[in-house]
Parts: structure tokens; sequence; C-alpha cells
């Protein structure tokens, strides 16, 4: 109950994003139905079959990544003093999250399914003249477990997918040598896990510094009073290192190396199927590029490549726009990139390997022969995958609303936020459009002899 109500009471934007999500997940639904379909009219066949349900994960993993990007966008989700109040701290705030994804994702599901036997002829008579009766395999009998099983599986993966990525994080020590925040009672956070005490403050609730006396550089010892008192110096009056440090650079994303190692063993893994006989390998379905396995194996290879070397190229690209005396425009861009390299980066990399696998397909002799499945599914991986980046921008800026706010308290213009924004989008379109067109180019040459 209370996820439909935060559901319900959502933003335009929100709601938006989780009509994407539903929507998403109505086509992928479909897509399963229509192999199960085929399976089910070709029994004689069972390599196709097979081979069709194989060209399904693609649509299922864009559905299920842009699931757990808008989940980690969803406002109401977030803790608040006021749920934390009422007992609902992160655990339930991330159960509600879960919730409110198998909700949308199930509606999808449910399109799809209502979709699938309109067209099979089960509702309302056979629309479209009975053109689809081959691939949805209308008359014969639609296996309930398999169906019911099929539909499931977006749900199921994108909540699980949601509970993973949303669950609590515990206390300890955290990854940058820092700690890790606790929750309250009720589940409010703002409390570290290390407590101070009274006398860790100064007068008016400044800081003091734990070793004044003999420390190097920590100031003098405290001088007593004519009655035999120690009195200690204000905070204000120790060493200058007492100031808190600049923020440091965030640290690279450890993915390049592996990234780019995968990347050229998937060109190479499609070089050399381009050689070999193209007498093996399952069949493809109608519409796809002909080709032996290993040259399918070569392009999943360089997906998976472009979406690890993406932070790491990120990161890079906000190091190049502070290198040389940056300037403050310079420096606030190169500073926001290397914080989003992860963020922005996995997304961005999966665009381009979407791109880049569009862009290498349409050269193609048969391309022109697309049929409305693999149109539907083109649509789905591409949409999610756009979909996915813009709702990941959407994160950042939400992430960065506390930076932004304090700059304009400072007099920062709004021209220089936005043109350090455009600065950013720049950068990474520099890098990763020739990136895009050379790895579309190079997957390209073996579907061309």
């Amino acid at each position: 109950m209370l996820a439909l109500r935060l559901t319900r009471g959502a933003r335009p934007a929100v709601q938006l994003r989780r009509l994407l999500v539903t929507a998403a997940s109505a086509g992928t639904g479909f897509l399963l139905l229509c192999a199960l379909g085929y399976a089910l009219s070709h029994p004689d066949s069972p390599g196709d079959a097979t081979a069709r349900l194989a060209w399904r994960l693609p649509p299922l993993a864009a559905t299920v990544q842009l699931a757990v990007a808008v989940a980690r966008t969803d406002p109401g989700t977030r803790p608040r003093p006021g749920l934390a109040a009422v007992g609902l701290g992160p655990a339930r705030l991330m159960l509600v999250s879960v919730t409110t994804t198998a909700l949308s994702c199930l509606l999808g599901s449910m399109l799809a399914l209502l979709v699938f036997l309109h067209l099979r002829g089960d509702l309302t008579g056979m629309p479209f003249d009975g053109a689809a009766t081959e691939a949805l395999a209308a008359g014969t009998p639609l296996p309930v477990p398999g169906s019911l099983t099929l539909l499931a599986l977006v749900p199921v993966i994108a909540s699980a997918a949601v509970a993973f990525v949303l669950r609590p994080q515990g206390l300890g020590p955290a990854p940058d040598g820092g700690t890790r925040r606790s929750y309250g009672r009720f589940g409010a956070a703002g409390r570290t896990a290390d407590r101070e005490t009274s006398g860790s403050s100064g007068r008016f609730g400044t800081r003091v510094r734990e070793a004044v006396r003999g420390t190097p550089g920590g100031g003098e010892e405290p001088q007593p009073a004519p009655g035999g008192v120690a009195v200690e110096a204000p905070a204000a009056e120790t060493a200058p290192d007492a100031l808190p440090p600049m923020p440091e650079p965030s640290p690279a994303p450890k993915g390049l190396p592996w990234g780019v190692a995968v990347l050229a063993a998937g060109l190479a893994v499609e070089t050399y199927a381009a050689g070999a006989s193209g007498d093996g390998g399952p069949a493809l379905p109608a519409a796809l590029p002909a080709g032996p396995t290993g040259v399918l194996v070569g392009w999943l290879l360089t997906a998976v490549g472009l979406a690890l070397a993406a932070p790491g190229l990120t990161h890079l690209c906000g190091l190049v726009l502070q290198a040389v005396r940056p300037g403050a425009l310079r420096l606030l861009a190169g500073r926001g990139l290397m914080a989003e390299a992860t963020r922005i980066g996995r997304p961005l990399g999966v665009l381009c390997a979407v791109a880049s696998a569009a862009y290498a397909m349409t050269p193609l002799p048969d391309a022109g022969s697309v049929g409305p499945l693999t149109a539907l599914g083109a649509a789905v991986v591409t949409g999610c995958a756009v979909a996915t980046l813009l709702t990941a921008a959407v994160e950042a800026r939400q992430d960065r609303a506390g930076t932004t706010a304090a700059l304009l308290r400072l007099g920062a213009p709004a021209g220089t936020l936005r043109a350090a924004a455009a600065l950013r989008a720049g950068a990474l379109l520099a890098v990763f459009g020739p990136l895009t067109l050379v790895v579309a180019g190079l997957a390209a040459l073996p579907l061309s002899r």
C-alpha cells in the first residue's frame, strides 16, 4: 500500500521514467513470448528456437539496467526524517523501491501478454489477416507454465538487481579508508560510526585538534594560569595545518585495462572468425547478419569491453580538462567528470556499444529487410540505453544539487555552471564519438567479406 501511495504521489518526471520501464518490460516480454511461439510452431528445429531465445538476452539486460537506473533516481524512496520516525529506514525503503520496480515490470508483462494473445487471435479473432500465424503459433495451445515463467523473468531479475544495488551498507571501514555512516534507531541517516565526546570541541563548537601537545607543528603547550589551571589555546590559534584539507580528486576506476583487453579480444575474435569457414554456428533470426558463431562472440566481447573501459575513459577526460594550468571553468568541469566517471561512464559505454553495432549493420546488403521482431528488439535496446544514460545524468545532477547551491550562494554565475556542463558534454562527445566510429568500422569489416 505504501509503495502504491508513493508511486501515485510522485512527480510527472518520475512517473514518465516508470512508464519507460513499463514499456521496456512490455517489449521484452513480447519478444520472449514470440520466441516461445516460434518454438511451438517449429518443433523440428530446436537450434533456431534456442538461438531466437538467446537473442532476447540483450533486450532483457537493457530493461534491467533501465529499471535499476530509475530506482536509483526515485526521490520517493530516499531516507527522510518523516519516514524514519515511523520505522521506515533504508532497508524498508529498499523494499518499497523493489516493490515499485516489480509493479512497473509486472504491468509491462501483462500488457505484453494481452498484445500477444490478441495477435494470436485468442481474444477477438485473428488480426492482420493471419499474417502473424507462423511466428506466434496461432491455433496451438499455449503452455501456461512456460508463458508465466518467461513473463516473470523481467520482474524477478529487475527486482533482484534493484535490491542488490540499493541494499543498505553496514558499518565498518569505507572503501576510501574513511568511516561508513550508520543509521539511527528508526533508520535515519546522519551519524558516523565514531562518536565524539564533549571534550573534542572547542568553546563555540569549533573543533580542537586532538594532538596539540607534543606534535610537530602543533603549536605550544598550554600555559598555566596564575591560579594554576592550564588554559587551552582556541582552535583558531592552532597551526595552519589544522584547517580542513582541500578535496582530493576522485580515484580512477580500475576497469580501463580490463576493458581495453576485452575490447581488443573481441575485435580479434571477429577478425579471426571472418577468415574461418561459415558452415558452423547456429542459424540466426531473420534480417540479422549471418555469420559464424565467432563473429557473434566477438560482438559480445566488444560490447563488454566498451562498458568496462568507459568509466576509465570518462575519468581520463576529466584529467585532460584540468591539464596545463586550468581555470575555474575547466577545473569545475574536470572535477565533475572525475566524480561522475562510474555513474555516467558505464551507461555511456553501453550506448556506444549499441551505436557501434547499429552503425556496423547499416551498410550490409540484408540490412533493409529488417523484420518486425528484429526492429522491436533494436528499439528496446536502443531506447533503454538512451533512457539509462539520461537517467544517470539526472542522478548526477541530483547529487550535485548541494554543490551547485553552494556555488550560487558564493556568487558563481549561473552561466559558468551551464558552460561547465556543456564543456563536460563536449569532452565526452569528442572522445566517445570517434571511438564508436572506429569500433563500428572494425566490427563491420568481417561482415562485409
